[in-house]
């Protein structure tokens, strides 16, 4: 797998967030890295990472800057993506509890809650089973976290909480999640999303 990684480019969507936190884990991995700010930085990617941050700043920049559109038909044409905490947001088709005037790339066929669990003080940290990605319990660290409400047939639920609330879901080539494993330390959603970049990667015969 670490030779394969080192072929690829994952770019992580640099307006707002956890942007140095998933280059780091990125480069850890032996992956290219690239800021993506603009529609040109999207060419040559095998994935694409929305981070952690928050949701409603993101979105703006995103539409000021162009890059909505590109975004949403990038994905479309098949470009994995991963989403983290506002990534998640940023990736549904809906935002329950959305500030006025936002919007979202309505890619994935969820309806998301934003700050489904409380303000910053009431973060947490707790152990998630989630078998597709790992087959130990993965720890997972929720701030100012969204839950899926939502979901079409077409989405795959990959972890809830024990109250049964939804964190972690996939798409085709989507996956998008609650929680930021990018501030704990655990590489196991990353090394996953990697398998998908892989998968996108030898089926658009891109070089790997």
């Amino acid at each position: 797998m670490a030779g394969s990684n080192s072929q690829l480019t994952i770019g992580v969507l640099a307006f707002q967030g956890d942007v140095r936190e998933h280059l780091l884990v990125l480069e850890s991995l032996g992956v290219s890295t690239r800021k993506v700010r603009r529609p040109e930085e999207l060419e040559g990617l095998h994935g694409l990472i929305i981070p952690g941050g928050e949701s409603s700043v993101m979105d703006k920049l995103t539409r000021h800057f162009g890059m909505q559109k590109p975004l949403q038909q990038a994905i479309t044409n098949g470009l994995p993506a991963f989403g983290t905490c506002a990534g998640l947001i940023m990736l549904s088709n809906n935002i329950i509890d959305a500030i006025d005037e936002q919007e979202s790339l309505g890619v994935l066929d969820v309806s998301v809650r934003r700050n489904a669990f409380g303000a910053q003080v009431d973060s947490f940290e707790t152990l998630l089973d989630v078998p597709l990605v790992s087959d130990r319990p993965i720890a997972a660290t929720f701030i100012r976290a969204p839950i899926v409400e939502k979901h079409s047939d077409n989405v795959l639920v990959l972890a809830t909480l024990d109250n049964g609330n939804i964190v972690a879901v996939k798409q085709d080539n989507i996956l998008a999640i609650s929680f930021h494993p990018e501030v704990n330390g655990d590489k196991e959603f990353h090394e996953y999303f990697l398998t998908m970049a892989l998968d996108y990667a030898k089926q658009t015969k891109a070089t790997i």
